[in-house]
């Protein structure tokens, strides 16, 4: 393997394990608009670290698999 597959690959179990660790307490009705009003809060401290963290290695693992395809 080359080191931007291997590059690659660490990112995706970083995004995974950061995912897992995100609150669950929604439940699926709140994805389709069901009780959203009751359920909003701000995020505060790791919720909200969690989340910034999560929308940057997303941005980071497309890159490198853009990269990944375009020199290969």
């Amino acid at each position: 393997m080359n080191t931007i597959s291997i590059f690659q690959a660490t990112i995706a179990v970083l995004l995974i394990v950061e995912i897992l660790l995100q609150n669950r307490g929604t439940g699926l009705g709140a994805a389709f608009g069901g009780d959203f009003g009751s359920s909003y809060h701000t995020k505060r401290g790791i919720e909200k670290f969690l989340m910034h963290a999560t929308i940057v290695l997303g941005a980071l693992f497309i890159l490198v698999g853009i990269m990944n395809v375009a020199l290969f």
